[in-house]
């Protein structure tokens, strides 16, 4: 039998246009497990896509919490040059299309 996976739904606007996953990311034992295509000709593209999801996750943030968004994504940016400094676990990655 197949563990209980909470998935999110497809965002209404790919449901109605189409698209490519190109991420997706859970938490499975208090760990994150990612898969990812390279999607882009450039690397770069990943750093907008990086500073873009992050400031989607600071709005959900200050919906959510009594936080603001330019707090959260303090935080979230003060994570993310921690672990760049410092990485907790440089994991393994194989690519798969």
């Amino acid at each position: 039998m197949a563990a209980d996976f909470d998935e999110l739904p497809v965002p209404p606007d790919a449901l109605e246009r189409g698209g490519v996953e190109i991420l997706r990311a859970s938490i499975v034992d208090g760990a994150v497990s990612v898969g990812l295509r390279r999607s882009f000709d450039d690397p770069f593209t990943w750093g907008i896509l990086l500073v873009d999801l992050a400031r989607h996750a600071s709005r959900i943030y200050a919906l959510e919490t009594g936080m603001t968004e330019d707090e959260a994504l303090a935080q979230i940016r003060a994570g993310l040059e921690a672990e760049l400094n410092r990485p907790t676990d440089p994991g393994s990655t194989r690519a798969v299309n």
